[in-house]
């Protein structure tokens, strides 16, 4: 019986795989330009058998901690943002990066406290709840509806949350020469255009204290080494000392016969804690890596075709509805989760009417492409897909169908996240792993409120649990 099921799970995941690589042939045969949306597909694809294999998932990361005391998952995300920013390194150094810094301010840290919060009720974060699909999971694909529709509302819902704007931001925006006044609709036009944008874009090798470093250690110095790898070292040592340290002293002494420990002790107990699951360090390596040959791959296609954006390309092809009044679709040029899952929900409420273009979201900055012609899009079906081949491998894919509580979790932590990721500009992956390994330490405002939180969403949780138990005892 066991044979059959791992016969019929490699089957699907051939077909699933056949059926991805049908998809680049159609499109590479349809105009050479899709080549540039092949390669966000099949970079999707390693990400999704990535997260799935290591089960990948800041949500966990932050209900393992603070629920259970263990750092497993956190260690594995710290250890893919060093990698990450080490080959980021020499992508600025060979000006090959294609990352961008997002606006520095408190409204990062803000967005990160309620994304941390959705995230643990959904189960998932942006990233976990799309691999999670591909594992059948239907809590997470309540979780996406509830980012991909949520972040559509948002961005353009006017009406009373107009009357609560301060004044300063409307008149900054109304200011703005590049904003038609019809794009003016929603609060979070004056919100973006007001106030957002105008703060300041910070790359640490970019700022005056490190001009008079030249070359690629320039990059690793700022980008790499103070952005990135002692803050992480940092919270190694502090999650060590928390989580870690005193069991793992405590059984070495036994071990040994030993009344006292050392300094070669605490890192052996360090480095117990980095390799406790080989699974899950190494994806977070891999992840590192590929994500940073990501950024390379789309530089390559951006030089190939002699274009900044997709949105170009889709023009050269005639599809001008598809872009923004720019000219632009959302094209990151690097991993990135919820501007897409926006654009997809935008795409859906205007075949039902709605005019969903009459903001600087989805009018000016990102376009609203045919499904079939979004590239950031395409990168998330190609996570579920390649998590599904893994789930499938693994014989971990199970389809649940939720009841109950999870439905409320589900809808309700995926509206929270879509909410925090437009206030933060980003989510787990774009505001907070992407910047903090580019050299942008507002990713760090972004992440002590996603921790921040997580802690808060762990506790409901408790509260909530015990509240329940404490109900269905009295009742028996």
């Amino acid at each position: 019986m066991e044979n059959n099921i791992e016969k019929r799970n490699k089957l699907w995941a051939f077909i699933v795989t056949g059926i991805i690589a049908l998809i680049s042939l159609v499109y590479y045969n349809a105009n050479v330009y899709y080549i540039y949306l092949v390669v966000y597909i099949w970079f999707g694809f390693a990400y999704g058998m990535m997260l799935q294999y290591g089960r990948f998932c800041m949500a966990s990361a932050s209900r393992d901690l603070f629920a259970a005391g263990v750092p497993r998952m956190a260690v594995g995300v710290l250890i893919a943002l060093i990698f990450f920013s080490i080959v980021g390194v020499f992508l600025s150094a060979a000006h090959m990066s294609t990352f961008h810094a997002g606006p520095l301010g408190t409204h990062e840290l803000i967005g990160g406290i309620i994304f941390g919060v959705g995230m643990v009720l959904a189960g998932g974060c942006a990233s976990g709840s799309l691999y999670k699909i591909g594992e059948g999971n239907g809590t997470s694909v309540l979780a996406i509806m509830g980012i991909s529709f949520g972040q559509a509302i948002f961005v353009d819902d006017g009406g009373i949350f107009n009357k609560l704007l301060p004044q300063s931001w409307i008149d900054t925006a109304n200011t703005a020469a590049w904003i038609p006044k019809e794009k003016l609709t929603a609060w979070f036009d004056y919100y973006l255009a007001g106030y957002i944008l105008q703060k300041p874009k910070v790359i640490l090798s970019d700022l005056a204290a490190f001009a008079g470093i030249d070359g690629t250690m320039k990059y690793f110095i700022a980008n790499s080494l103070v952005n990135t790898i002692l803050p992480t070292a940092v919270i190694l040592i502090v999650i060590y000392y928390f989580y870690i340290r005193k069991g793992f002293l405590k059984k070495r002494m036994k071990q040994s016969g030993v009344t006292s420990t050392g300094f070669s002790d605490e890192i052996a107990g360090m480095w117990n804690m980095i390799t406790a699951s080989k699974r899950t360090t190494l994806m977070g390596v891999l992840i590192g890596i590929i994500a940073g040959i990501h950024i390379l791959a789309m530089s390559g296609m951006q030089h190939r075709f002699g274009v900044a954006n997709f949105g170009e390309l889709l023009v050269r092809m005639g599809y001008t509805s598809d872009v923004s009044i720019t000219g632009k679709v959302f094209d990151p040029g690097y991993w990135y989760i919820t501007t897409q899952e926006a654009q997809f929900a935008g795409w859906v409420l205007e075949k039902f009417g709605w005019n969903i273009r009459d903001n600087v979201f989805f009018g000016i900055m990102n376009g609203l492409p045919e499904l079939w012609r979004n590239p950031a899009l395409w990168m998330s079906f190609g996570i579920i897909f390649g998590a599904s081949i893994m789930a499938l491998l693994n014989k971990e894919f199970k389809f649940k169908i939720p009841k109950g509580e999870l439905i409320v979790w589900g809808l309700g932590g995926g509206l929270l996240m879509g909410t925090g990721a437009r206030v933060a500009l980003g989510c787990n992956i774009g505001a907070f792993f992407i910047r903090v390994a580019g050299g942008d330490p507002g990713g760090w405002l972004f992440g002590i409120g996603m921790v921040t939180g997580g802690y808060i969403g762990v506790r409901f949780f408790n509260w909530w649990t015990d509240r329940k138990m404490a109900k269905e005892m009295e009742s028996f």
